[in-house]
């Protein structure tokens, strides 16, 4: 991925992860346009950062979406790089019957949300010049925390269909996956000043190294994460599933 001279779109920009990495790519000389569906969270993100523009839509909406790819690339036709950052996470009971409402919103939002927005702007992103899309997962994705059943199914799925991408998009589209660790952001209440997570603004600044660097990874990691995501290849899986169990 090329570090500047890109218009990039990034899902869930009004916080966190997604607002950090929005004012960093600004900063290096790209245009930015970040959407979500709170106006001042999005207006919160681009302030003093002339080439940050705001946009709205409801990832968990089909229909949404759907107005969305249409209006977006109308408005920013230079879009060459998708960013899937905006998602949910909800703490549940799976041991007993319950309402599935989170665990459908979760599935609509962290995956079929992702699917259709990629669904909605591929045909753009392949006539574009160093195109790329990029899915933020979690380390979930690859050992699963139980009171996040849902969630973390969620990011198991979207690494899957972002390696399917990866092998049927080579030599049109660059497909990359963030993998973030535990991070101090507001994804749970309380979460953002919770003992043992990554701090913020650590995260951005070793994930940007990933962007930044000569050849981007596949897979930008950094280091608190590799526990998870190489717990199954080095025989850790289940101290590592015995680790996430105890959140």
């Amino acid at each position: 991925m090329q570090t500047s001279g890109n218009t990039i779109l990034i899902t869930g920009g009004g916080s966190g992860i997604g607002r950090e990495l929005a004012r960093k790519w600004h900063d290096l000389g790209n245009t930015v346009i970040v959407a979500g569906r709170t106006r001042a969270s999005l207006d919160e993100t681009a302030a003093g950062h002339d080439n940050i523009h705001t946009m709205i839509v409801d990832v968990g909406d089909a229909e949404d979406i759907a107005r969305f790819a249409k209006k977006v690339v109308e408005v920013h036709p230079a879009i060459n790089v998708l960013v899937n950052n905006a998602g949910i996470m909800r703490f549940e009971d799976i041991t007993e019957e319950r309402e599935l409402g989170d665990a459908e919103a979760t599935i609509a939002t962290n995956l079929l949300g992702p699917i259709r927005l990629i669904d909605g702007l591929i045909e753009h992103l392949k006539a574009q010049e160093n195109a790329a899309i990029i899915n933020v997962t979690s380390g979930l994705a690859f050992v699963p925390m139980p009171r996040t059943a849902t969630y973390s199914a969620t990011k198991a799925a979207m690494h899957s269909y972002t390696v399917s991408l990866r092998a049927k998009l080579e030599g049109k589209i660059e497909v990359i996956e963030l993998a973030p660790p535990a991070v101090q952001t507001e994804l749970t209440p309380g979460q953002s000043t919770r003992e043992g997570y990554m701090p913020l603004d650590q995260f951005i600044e070793e994930t940007m190294l990933g962007f930044t660097a000569e050849e981007t990874p596949q897979e930008v990691l950094t280091q608190n994460v590799l526990f998870l995501r190489n717990a199954e290849a080095e025989g850790r899986f289940d101290k590592a599933l015995e680790m996430t169990s105890k959140f």
